[in-house]
């Protein structure tokens, strides 16, 4: 199959978002005199995690995420919080991060030599993700980055996909490839659309999902290949 336009996920597939996640929240809980740090965001993460899962699967709606995550995480250690002044402080931290997956730069620069029209596809806050977009050095490669809080739907959503078709010119679902690292999001919303579909998975995990990739790939040697 010939591409054309390659659909990246952000977070966990070109952006090292573990990194910035650690950073942010530590700056938050240093701010908020937590005393345990670590406690904090051993309890936060996963929650955060499973929440954002919970989102593409519709069980709560982005405003419920973003309001009530802090409040579930200091309420866990018997602390009440402003949800939301606490939300508006961390996307402040997130949003002044730029770290990368190792590698991503020579991807993408490989890529755009090889004439691919690069976009990105990210569920996310649109303040954090064009912050952490400026501080990247990634930026220039992409045509756009299509962020769900813009768009107005998320992944998987077909309507999220139908908005990126509407905005590219002489987009052609048949030359599309959305390349992810999510199942739940970026593969399911693949499917969802018509698209074909890279899962992106360097630790190997088991896939059980009903998502279904057209490609699996380890590393970005293999996509590489794959795309070459």
């Amino acid at each position: 199959m010939t591409y054309r336009y390659l659909l990246f996920d952000l977070d966990h597939t070109l952006l090292d978002f573990n990194a910035a996640e650690d950073i942010a929240l530590t700056e938050l809980l240093k701010e908020a005199r937590v005393s345990d740090i670590q406690a904090y965001k051993d309890f936060y993460i996963p929650m955060n995690r499973k929440m954002w899962d919970d989102l593409s699967l519709k069980k709560l709606t982005k405003k419920e995420l973003i309001n009530t995550r802090f409040s579930r995480l200091f309420a866990n250690f018997g602390h009440e919080v402003d949800g939301h002044a606490f939300a508006m402080r961390y996307q402040d931290f997130l949003s002044q991060q730029g770290q990368v997956l190792t590698g991503a730069n020579q991807l993408l620069d490989q890529l755009s030599q090889q004439g691919y029209r690069i976009f990105g596809a990210t569920n996310g806050i649109s303040k954090i993700q064009t912050g952490r977009m400026a501080n990247s050095g990634i930026q220039d490669y992409f045509e756009h980055v299509f962020i769900s809080d813009e768009v107005g739907y998320q992944k998987p959503d077909k309507a999220f996909y139908d908005a990126i078709a509407g905005a590219i010119s002489r987009f052609d679902h048949q030359k599309a490839l959305m390349i992810g690292d999510n199942l739940l999001a970026d593969i399911q919303g693949g499917n969802n659309a018509g698209i074909d579909t890279a899962w992106y998975n360097p630790h190997q995990k088991t896939n059980r999902t009903s998502a279904r990739p057209t490609y699996t790939v380890h590393n970005y040697q293999e996509l590489l290949k794959l795309l070459r």
